[in-house]
């Protein structure tokens, strides 16, 4: 069974940092772009990142200098380091997988998508 699986979101206060997991199973994320949304309430998704195979990561203007996205191949696992997180950044973060195109990231070319983690940025 294909499934990726995100862990890691939590209450937490602005200027704090967390961490999120994206972990795959059924299939190799090395293979695939990797992709960072998030949805904020009452919003559509919006891309924060994407990771190709080549490694090479294209971040959104609103993260740039703030978020990193990682991959741990023995572990089959992305990750995304957030710092220096703001109210603006909460909502419901999802990584996303797809084969398609190897270097790009959007929310209609993703094939598998994680049930998502909640984080919140509050006072």
């Amino acid at each position: 069974q294909l499934q990726l699986v995100e862990t890691g979101g939590d209450l937490v206060q602005p200027g704090g940092s967390l961490r999120l997991s994206c972990a795959a199973s059924g299939f190799s994320l090395n293979s695939y772009a990797v992709g960072w949304f998030r949805q904020a309430p009452g919003k559509e998704p919006e891309l924060i990142s994407c990771l190709a195979t080549s490694d090479e990561t294209n971040y959104s203007d609103f993260v740039k200098g703030r978020f990193t996205t990682s991959r741990d191949s023995t572990k089959n696992t992305v990750y995304l380091k957030m710092n220096n997180l703001k109210p603006d950044d909460t909502g419901v973060y999802y990584c996303a997988a797809t084969d398609l195109v190897l270097n790009h990231c959007s929310v209609k070319l993703m094939d598998y998508w994680g049930e998502g983690t909640a984080v919140t940025v509050s006072s």
